[in-house]
């Protein structure tokens, strides 16, 4: 009895496994749905729902493309989704504007290296990199003076933390970044130790550089800064947001009537074609000068060398 009991629980696993994939998780109606967090959470409280992450590419608040992923990050669908979008019309716009959801070394890499375009994504710390604060900051070892000619860091109270040895990271996915590791030998008579380090911690200070991140840091703050690229990623927000903002408020669509990721897929193409069609019609109203509700809102913009992601 014992016995049959484990084999019955062990196909069951194993049937759940086969599921689950790479995921962490599937809705018992709807197994290619993925418990995520939605923007809709009323208790406050971090609820879980199921459902699916939608990435769509815009021009002047048209959808151009679009597809559907089963993991609730936005980081690991630009790839596949560039992908797509490539092989389905031949060709990619000469600049990807997405937000720091989106900015990662794996994602730079493959915008750069594979599709030679040029990527107007932030990254995470954007924004707090330059506030004073954090210029500031003297134990922020961003800010800590840098010895080039003897590959060393110099901390707050003068002591010298050098290269140690290079070090390397996989993360869950396969990606592998490199490091470069720095550590002071000497920590323990440090009078600044408490501020510097941790409370318990019982090794000197270190230092984890990540070089390649760090040029693709650098690179994405020139583009940003200049004229052209500044007013191009300032647009993303007036353009790929409000779809979401129609989807929900004009049609009313906030959640699918159909279950499985195809099914759901197909559901979505008609909204966002309904979208496009009534946006198409609301510009040539403006342009006979045929005043309807809302009509003004809308302006079609030729602009065709570059994709805004969400």
């Amino acid at each position: 009895k014992k016995f049959d009991d484990y084999s019955e629980r062990k196909s069951k696993y194993e049937e759940q496994k086969s599921i689950l994939k790479d995921r962490n998780s599937f809705s018992k109606t709807d197994h290619d749905a993925t418990f995520m967090r939605m923007k809709e959470d009323h208790m406050k409280n971090g609820q879980l729902k199921p459902g699916y992450n939608l990435q769509i590419a815009t021009n002047s608040q048209f959808v151009l493309s679009y597809d559907l992923f089963q993991n609730p990050t936005d980081t690991r669908t630009l790839i596949p989704f560039l992908t797509m979008i490539q092989n389905t019309f031949g060709y990619l716009p000469e600049y990807i504007v997405a937000d720091a959801g989106y900015g990662s070394e794996q994602n730079y890499m493959a915008i750069i290296d594979d599709f030679n375009k040029t990527p107007l994504i932030t990254y995470g710390m954007f924004i707090k990199d330059k506030t004073r604060k954090f210029k500031s900051g003297i134990f922020n070892t961003q800010n800590w003076k840098y010895d080039e000619l003897n590959d060393e860091f110099i901390c707050p109270n003068n002591k010298r933390i050098g290269f140690k040895r290079y070090a390397y990271r996989n993360d869950r996915y396969g990606f592998k970044r490199d490091f470069k590791l720095y550590e002071c030998d000497d920590c323990s008579s440090c009078s600044l130790r408490h501020q510097c380090m941790k409370p318990n911690s019982k090794s000197n200070k270190k230092i984890m550089k990540n070089y390649n991140w760090e040029y693709f840091k650098v690179q994405i703050n020139q583009k940003l800064s200049e004229p052209e690229t500044k007013k191009i990623y300032s647009q993303r927000k007036i353009d790929v947001e409000p779809v979401f903002g129609f989807m929900k408020a004009i049609l009313g669509f906030t959640r699918m009537s159909v279950r499985g990721i195809n099914k759901v897929k197909r559901e979505l193409g008609f909204v966002l074609m309904a979208l496009n069609i009534r946006k198409i019609a609301a510009q040539r109203a403006v342009h006979y000068k045929i005043h309807i509700k809302k009509a003004d809102f809308y302006q079609i913009i030729n602009r065709n060398q570059l994709f805004y992601i969400a």
